[in-house]
């Protein structure tokens, strides 16, 4: 099985953001279960690894529950960018 290499790492984000609702990671996957998305607690757990590539339906759930801008996911990861990219 190939190992996927995440693009970039917003799983640190969600993390943060779960952690900000006082969310456990299956409290998430339920309310992601909830709102149509098929994402088991295992699941939930790889995103937050970078281990999942997560889908658009997902990330609109995601910002739904944890009430964040889509801005909350992607902090930090411009400056990364542009330092690996030497811009």
């Amino acid at each position: 099985m190939q190992k996927l290499r995440p693009d970039m790492d917003i799983g640190k984000n969600l993390r943060k953001l779960r952690k900000q609702k006082k969310l456990s990671q299956g409290d998430v996957s339920r309310k992601l279960q909830l709102m149509g998305c098929n994402v088991s607690r295992m699941t939930y757990s790889k995103m937050e690894r970078n281990d999942y590539n997560i889908r658009i339906s997902e990330l609109i759930a995601l910002k739904i529950i944890f009430e964040a801008d889509y801005v909350d996911f992607f902090e930090g990861l411009e400056e990364k960018f542009r330092k690996e990219a030497n811009l």
